[in-house]
């Protein structure tokens, strides 16, 4: 806790506009690739220093930010700072330089990792240099930090935001390393709030090794390879990070200090989202099984919103903007884009045949006030002519029901003014089909946005039943709050499927920014008591597609006490038996995250489902009445 503290000071007092050019040092975006230091006996020898320079988060030839960053010794600042990276068992001697005129440099991290320490702090005067030894500890992902105490307050073109790199330790010598990517996330913002939110207007750089997309390094991979990333937040807010079209194994979860690495013959977390608090790490792997481009990016859609200009001068709203490419242009913050080619030709298959129908009409909603800073949109699902429902209001999305391994054929129709795409959340199928405007497919072959008056038909057989979203991929804030979204359910036989029993419960945004501090369920500020039955089983399906809050808490209370339920599955993953146990009827979620938990009353009375932000506001409940 005292590293975040800390850590949010120094973000919170760093300066607030981008530096002319002048005659300084340019920093280097580092790609993480290389270790630094020299490594010989066993002993590596590091040589770091806490200069000034300007950094480019943007593209170089655009304007930049003078930053402190962290270098090596006669080498040009880096952002992230050089990557530590060393066997298990090695020593690493550092040797830690405070280059600028005022102000004490404390440094965090650069001590024994694996090991819970209240006094890892080293605090370096202004022009001196401290000398570090120790072991670099347990294998795991960490990180690096610092910040300057005393530094002059009117100078208000420094930041401490970059001073951080990360730190990782493979296990020993002897053993075979896997290669691996380290991606360091982090954030520049102007005026930070301090409940660690972040506004939609507000100017800031989130960036993963020191690029915002989409100037973030491209990845690519062949059908086939082994992806290993290490995702390092060192921001002071959560991110949920997501993969597109697969799922992805998460290998350990750690705070920066202590890293608990899985054991590889226990069942894996499967996922498709997973939270990173903040100061947090975790590591993954996946393979890429089809062909295309596919993103990777956290889904608080606040922290992909397109880039302000750095001196501060606003950007056109959504609707006003005409662009040729919605992935690039509308988008910024933590994107990554994923490539994926066939180690051959690919064959061509066939996606004729018989599938199952389904119309996704996106309309204006004529019941609510509708406006263009607050529109209010809705979906109407239509199979054989017949819609879901005709009248609106079209909130919540209506849930789509589809049948494991049935192929299934769903035309997104635009009867909005602008232009659209859905995304199928979660869901293993194409890339064409995945619903990234301009992005997803390949080579020539490229998913257009929906204009207005067409449509685009996305063809998929899900290969397992499980609670998945669909949302858009095209200007996202604006038409999920406007009401744009829902769930989709993959079950083994949709005639036994039972909505008394298997319950959808739907979190999302609401459609004014004046109902900000509250959280729809199923499309409604107040929703309508539950009525349940002591004695028999549900299944609650608790989807999270809210914009902006990353770290809310759903939970389950009879009086103030939480009642019990068993986890069934994660982001539409089964769980595996060690893990669908029944616990305290709480969970903390982060956006585009899925959990089933099972419910089975053994008492008559009245529950209460709570959402509440992470600081403890509520912000919805719902009675749930047991008879």
């Amino acid at each position: 806790m005292r590293r975040l503290i800390g850590w949010a000071a120094a973000f919170m007092a760093s300066s607030v506009l981008p530096h002319p050019r002048a005659a300084m040092e340019t920093i280097a975006v580092n790609d993480n690739r290389v270790a630094a230091g020299v490594l010989d006996a066993g002993i590596l020898t590091i040589h770091l220093e806490a200069r000034e320079g300007e950094w480019h988060p943007d593209r170089d030839d655009e304007p930049g930010l003078i930053v402190r960053a962290f270098g090596e010794k006669g080498k040009r600042l880096q952002v992230p700072g050089p990557l530590i990276r060393v066997a298990e068992g090695t020593e690493v001697h550092a040797f830690v330089s405070n280059t600028l005129a005022r102000g004490t440099l404390l440094v965090h991290g650069l001590s024994r990792r694996g090991v819970s320490s209240d006094s890892d702090t080293i605090s370096i005067a202004a022009g001196a240099t401290r000398e570090i030894r120790f072991l670099a500890g347990a294998p795991g992902t960490y990180y690096y930090w610092g910040t300057i105490d005393g530094a002059p307050t009117d100078d208000q073109s420094s930041r401490d935001a970059e001073l951080n790199g990360a730190f990782v330790v493979d296990p020993s010598a002897s053993a075979q390393r896997t290669p691996d990517r380290v991606f360091l996330i982090g954030l520049w913002s102007r005026n930070p709030e301090p409940n660690g939110l972040i506004g939609r207007n507000d100017l800031v750089r989130f960036t993963i090794n020191g690029k915002a997309w989409p100037n973030t390094e491209p990845l690519s991979y062949m059908v086939g390879d082994t992806a290993r990333f290490r995702i390092i937040n060192t921001t002071i807010v959560p991110h949920p990070m997501h993969l597109h079209g697969f799922y992805f194994k998460v290998d350990s979860r750690g705070n920066g200090t202590v890293d608990t690495v899985y054991d590889r013959a226990a069942p894996p977390f499967r996922v498709v989202t997973e939270r990173a608090a903040p100061g947090r790490t975790f590591s993954m792997t996946w393979v890429p099984e089809r062909a295309g481009n596919w993103m990777f990016h956290c889904h608080d859609n606040y922290h992909v919103l397109r880039n302000r200009p750095l001196d501060g001068s606003p950007i056109p709203a959504e609707h006003l903007m005409h662009v040729t490419n919605h992935a690039r242009e509308m988008m910024g913050g933590l994107v990554m884009g994923v490539e994926v080619r066939e180690r051959r030709a690919p064959e061509i298959v066939a996606q004729g045949g018989t599938r199952r129908a389904l119309r996704l009409v996106a309309r204006v909603d004529s019941a609510a006030a509708s406006t263009d800073i607050e529109p209010a949109y809705g979906y109407v699902l239509e199979e054989r002519g017949k819609p879901s429902h005709a009248v609106s209001p079209f909130l919540p999305g209506p849930t789509i029901v589809v049948k494991r391994g049935e192929p299934v054929s769903l035309t997104v129709v635009n009867q909005l003014p602008e232009r659209t795409s859905v995304h199928w959340h979660g869901i293993e199928l194409e890339s064409y089909f995945d619903g990234v405007a301009d992005f997803a497919g390949a080579g020539a072959h490229i998913a257009p946005a929906i204009a207005p008056g067409d449509s685009f038909e996305a063809r998929f057989t899900p290969p397992r039943s499980g609670t998945f979203i669909y949302h858009p991929h095209a200007d996202e804030v604006r038409q999920q709050q406007a009401g744009l979204s829902g769930a989709l359910l993959v079950v083994d036989d949709p005639a036994r499927f039972d909505p008394q029993h298997d319950i959808v419960l739907l979190l999302s945004v609401p459609r004014r920014e004046t109902d900000r501090d509250t959280v729809l369920v199923n499309g409604s500020k107040t929703p309508p008591p539950l009525e349940l039955r002591v004695g028999e089983r549900y299944r609650l399906r608790i989807v999270d597609i809210h914009t902006f809050r990353p770290s809310m808490i759903v939970s389950l209370r009879r009086d103030s006490s939480l009642t019990t339920w068993r986890a069934l599955a994660k982001d539409g993953m089964d769980l595996p038996a060690q893990r669908a146990t029944i616990r305290p009827a709480r969970q903390q979620m982060g956006n585009g995250e899925t959990y089933d938990f099972e419910l089975a009353p053994a008492a008559p009375g009245d529950l209460r489902f709570m959402i509440n932000a992470a600081a403890g506001p509520l912000l919805t409940s719902m009675i749930v009445r047991v008879r």
